[in-house]
């Protein structure tokens, strides 16, 4: 995996570069947001990090600027800033995800390697079922015309169950498509995941979408329950 890390605090470059090169991923840092950019569409990343504070070019400048060049390098951006508008404004913009400083190496990483297998795809149709929809070149998730702010995970786990609605799916297919190969936890994480979903996509609106199917996983029903 090769990652570009945009960041102007030294610190925190050095600390995220330190952590990533002893996971032996490739990485190179560039310090302001002109350089991030340069760098984001004369080269080629797996994955891209931006911070939102950034010199020359603010990050979401520099994410914005990528897009439009159709660069879609998958993008996580990190911020001091907290709060549903801003990660509705990062992922309107294009961006795959967000985290808040301060962070944990292990999160960051972890991540990563889930973005990595997302690819650099231009980008792809909405998923549909009902009125839920995903659109994953602007990474957002709506019951109609009301935007849902979900995290990383379950975004991935939502997408899966949307590119295979109708079907039951066990929890082996989904861990093995979301999280990372070098995971070895209980596969009763897909469990948790999945009520948070429900908390999200269907109680709030008196839907039921995501259904169990006894000895078989979960179903996400066509129609968007």
């Amino acid at each position: 995996m090769r990652i570009l890390l945009v960041e102007d605090e030294p610190r925190i470059a050095e600390t995220v570069q330190r952590a990533l090169l002893s996971e032996h991923i490739e990485v190179a840092v560039e310090s302001d947001g002109v350089k991030g950019l340069w760098a984001a569409t004369e080269q080629d990343y797996d994955v891209m990090v931006v911070d939102t504070m950034l010199t020359g070019l603010k990050g979401y400048e520099v994410l914005q600027r990528m897009r439009s060049r159709d660069v879609w390098t998958p993008v996580l951006m990190l911020t001091a800033k907290y709060g549903e508008d801003d990660e509705a404004a990062a992922f309107d913009l294009g961006a795959n995800d967000y985290l808040t400083k301060p962070f944990s190496l292990v999160d960051l990483v972890a991540r990563l390697r889930v973005l990595s297998r997302c690819g650099s795809a231009a980008r792809s149709a909405a998923l549909v079922a009902g009125d839920l929809t995903l659109d994953p070149s602007r990474h957002r998730v709506a019951r109609g015309r009301t935007s849902i702010v979900l995290t990383s995970y379950e975004y991935h786990v939502l997408e899966f169950l949307m590119r295979h609605k109708g079907k039951a799916l066990d929890t082996a297919d989904i861990l093995s498509d979301v999280w990372d190969a070098d995971y070895d936890g209980s596969e009763s994480v897909i469990d948790v995941y999945i009520r948070y979903l429900r908390m999200k996509i269907d109680a709030p609106f008196g839907r039921h979408a995501i259904r169990t199917v006894r000895g078989a996983g979960y179903l996400l029903d066509s129609e968007g329950g």
